[in-house]
């Protein structure tokens, strides 16, 4: 088992500039039963580079004691250790852990040809499917089943039988084509050389061994296999298996599968506090609403939630819209004001929200906007907005549900308005 190292964090700079997972740690409590002391994880996360990672997360930093480390061999060990260790100690900032949308799995389904995919969803699977996750970054993800696909060959492909020819991936060796056969299943399976079904099973197997174990406990199932399999004289399955463990080794040293660390802005743990975010609901002005959801520390407080009928605009106008709404809403001083204010819309909300509270001398809210057209996220204090791509993937993840449940609650109301104005 992986143990971490720990470091005060007036001494981050001693961490080392290698691939690996990160821990921000609150100071211990002591249980009431034996008296010993168990350290409280904030935040787990991944990185290329350690040092430089971890001195992104300054409010993060504030919050903890401490930080601890794991180092690994490969970015690819990273991801599959981050996995594990959020699913152990479920820290308390790793935000989105009880809405498992917006975590990553991989399913490997119990059949004669398994079938490999992604989903966010891995409650629907039952007990019809092996599960390995949560993993927090979709897109290294994929790009390490991507990588993986080309040592343990697996299918995708929903239904089988069905297919007359042969796909794409079976042509470039990355899947062994069960979906060919004509016949039903059961006869595909009698059909289908047993030789073939057998390495799709193993195939599949290796494969969530990887994701779930890493690299040197993997690489030690196939030398034991390999060994085995040599040792019965069944000499050509023994080298697929040794040119399996080749192309692993190769792999894990030389594949990039995170994106670069320097794109992320300064501003990659500010979900740490509370946060408001608006959106407006109207057809042509008419029963036109507002909407004010607040997050606590990366969750959802719905007793604060408040919804507002617009009274000033009877037109179309979006801006004019917020105007009223943030105005109306922040000169209610009883209500505690948040650390950031998140708006939907472009620059110009960006900056209409940004007078009023400067207007209203709050300027210590910080403002965000996401400009729907270029998939932009303006921020107070940056130059130029940072695309929503190149954030970190809890930022991302925050943001989006921030948005939607904003456009949610004005929807509701709105529709609420709508069906009532109908029916007077």
């Amino acid at each position: 088992m992986e143990k971490f190292k720990f470091l005060p964090k007036e001494k981050i700079s001693q961490l080392p500039k290698t691939p690996g997972v990160y821990a921000f740690l609150a100071s211990p409590k002591r249980h009431r039963e034996g008296g010993k002391k168990e350290a409280k994880f904030l935040y787990i996360g991944k990185a290329v580079n350690l040092k430089t990672r971890v001195n992104q997360h300054r409010k993060l930093m504030n919050l903890a004691e401490r930080v601890g480390y794991i180092k690994t061999d490969s970015e690819i060990d990273a991801l599959i250790l981050e996995a594990r260790l959020i699913k152990r100690y479920q820290p308390k900032y790793n935000i989105t852990w009880r809405d498992d949308k917006n975590y990553f799995y991989v399913i490997a389904t119990q059949e004669a040809f398994p079938q490999i995919f992604i989903t966010h969803q891995p409650k629907n699977e039952g007990g019809r499917a092996s599960l390995i996750g949560p993993f927090v970054d979709g897109r290294a993800l994929k790009e390490t089943l991507k990588i993986l696909r080309k040592v343990f060959p697996y299918r995708t492909c929903k239904k089988l039988p069905g297919h007359e020819h042969a796909c794409l991936w079976y042509q470039l060796r990355r899947c062994p084509a069960p979906c060919l056969s004509k016949s039903s299943l059961a006869q595909q399976i009698v059909g289908f050389p047993k030789s073939n079904m057998r390495e799709c099973q193993r195939n599949a197997k290796n494969l969530m061994t990887t994701l779930t174990k890493g690299k040197k406990f993997a690489l030690g199932k196939l030398k034991k296999e390999m060994a085995m399999l040599a040792k019965q004289q069944k000499f050509e399955t023994a080298a697929r298996i040794r040119d399996q463990i080749a192309s692993l080794e190769k792999i894990f040293a030389h594949s990039r599968v995170f994106e670069s660390e320097q794109t992320v802005p300064r501003t990659s743990t500010w979900y740490c506090g509370k946060i408001e975010s608006y959106d407006i609901s109207n057809i042509q002005g008419k029963e036109a609403t507002g909407a004010m959801v607040v997050f606590i520390d990366g969750e959802p407080d719905k007793s604060q939630y408040r919804q507002f009928k617009i009274k000033g605009a009877h037109e179309p106008n979006d801006i004019a819209m917020l105007k009223e709404v943030l105005e109306r809403r922040l000169r209610h001083k009883e209500w505690p004001y948040p650390d950031l204010i998140l708006i939907d819309g472009g620059k110009a909300q960006f900056n209409i929200a940004k007078k009023i509270c400067s207007r209203l001398r709050l300027q210590h809210i910080k403002i965000m906007a996401i400009a729907k057209k270029n998939n932009e996220l303006y921020i107070e204090g940056e130059k130029k907005p940072v695309l929503l791509k190149n954030l970190p993937r809890e930022t991302f993840n925050l943001i989006l549900q921030l948005r939607d449940e904003a456009h949610r609650f004005a929807r509701r109301y709105h529709h609420k308005l709508r069906k009532k104005s109908l029916l007077d």
